[in-house]
């Protein structure tokens, strides 16, 4: 079969960039195929005509998302009628699973194929959604093997293609080259410090954080600690935070990003949850993850979420192979005491970081090229089991 028209939907700027990858791949294999949809710059330079704003979805918050309910409903169904009346041969939705879910339910209802990219954590709470996407797609595109083994229990077709994070890090990585670039010394212990992308994150984590660190300073003299901010507004409230601890002063390097080298420099990382904690493990580096929350939050979580684990590696992995300290668990001196035990003991660091490392190799699999290859077989009416096996 020939993949002649693709619709796709990304609303955010990871979003963007694996939309553009995918449909890089589609075309190396269909060179005539056409994209419409919405997305980003990224999506427009590889030939999307698209018919929203990248930044139409982005929405955070449920008050903001009540708001903009009336918008977001006409844009779905100002895409829906376009996608019907172009008929392409599949609809993608990119991440973005409340909006896209429903248009891929009613797409799907009309008889276009459908499949989502990248999986919403759907295995860590609210598992019924599970069945609203067995109804709303032909197939699932995970990044994640476990993410994989959760829609198979579930009878939803899946395929897991690989993240494209593992692709684009390198298998072998130089902590020496790294800390030359930062202007480190090259003997003695490094920490990277990352507390966090979000403005929330510092205010919860932040002068907990540094708290540990001058512990963890007092007990390793020489300890170099890099923390990269993930933006500008991060970079003066870090500073801000700093100011109130003079001592740290001489051990402390406050970077503009550079989050990855930071990483790659360091003995072992510190840091929240999130995609920080994958790139973590991707530079094959040992870690401790810290996370706090507004009380509320945390009430809730514990009662609606499903896993035992909150990071990536651990999820991945599925044991405990990184410490996670959450809520009341993360005080500075509990803090301190695992980074502490990191920092002392090079044999496990070193085992830490061969595990990570086949970890990093299991997930680099080429995702954007088997994204295509799903794709394909999907338009094709082929099944997804048939293409990548997800083991």
């Amino acid at each position: 079969m020939t993949l002649q028209r693709v619709y796709l939907v990304a609303g955010e700027l990871s979003g963007d960039i694996l939309g553009a990858g995918l449909m890089r791949e589609l075309r190396a294999r269909f060179p005539d195929v056409e994209f419409r949809g919405m997305g980003g710059p990224r999506m427009e330079a590889q030939g999307l005509q698209s018919r929203f704003p990248l930044e139409t979805l982005s929405v955070m918050g449920l008050v903001e998302v009540l708001k903009h309910l009336p918008e977001l409903i006409r844009v779905r169904r100002t895409l829906r009628e376009d996608a019907l009346a172009w008929q392409p041969d599949i609809m993608i939705g990119i991440d973005a699973p409340d909006f896209n879910t429903g248009l891929e339910k009613q797409l799907r209802k009309a008889g276009v194929t459908t499949a989502h990219y990248v999986s919403p954590s759907v295995w860590a709470w609210r598992q019924g959604r599970v069945k609203n996407i067995a109804k709303a797609v032909d197939g699932m595109l995970t990044l994640l093997p476990f993410e994989a083994d959760f829609y198979r229990q579930h009878r939803v077709p899946v395929a897991f293609v690989g993240h494209p994070l593992a692709d684009e890090l390198p298998l072998v990585n130089d902590r020496q080259a790294a800390r030359e670039a930062l202007g480190l010394k090259l003997d003695g212990p490094v920490l990277a410090l990352l507390p966090g992308s979000r403005g929330n994150e510092i205010r919860f984590m932040g002068a907990t954080f540094l708290a540990a660190v001058t512990l963890l300073c007092q007990r390793h003299p020489g300890l170099q600690v890099v923390i990269p901010a993930a933006t500008a507004q991060r970079h003066r409230e870090l500073a801000e935070l700093l100011s109130g601890y003079p001592a740290l002063h001489p051990s402390v390097t406050l970077l503009d990003g550079q989050a990855r080298e930071a990483m790659v420099a360091s003995d072992a990382v510190l840091l929240t949850s999130g995609t920080a904690a994958l790139e973590a493990m991707l530079c094959h580096r040992a870690m401790v993850v810290a996370y706090k929350m507004a009380p509320a939050t945390h009430w809730l979580a514990q009662r609606l979420v499903k896993t035992a684990w909150i990071s990536l590696p651990n999820l991945i992995a599925q044991e405990s192979v990184v410490p996670e300290l959450i809520q009341h668990a993360a005080s500075p001196e509990a803090i301190a005491l695992q980074v502490g035990e990191l920092l002392e003991d090079a044999s496990t660091r070193q085992a830490l970081e061969e595990r990570f490392a086949a970890m990093h190799a299991a997930l680099q699999r080429n995702a954007s090229q088997r994204a295509a290859q799903a794709v394909a077989a999907l338009a094709a009416g082929q099944p997804l089991e048939a293409v990548t096996d997800g083991h």
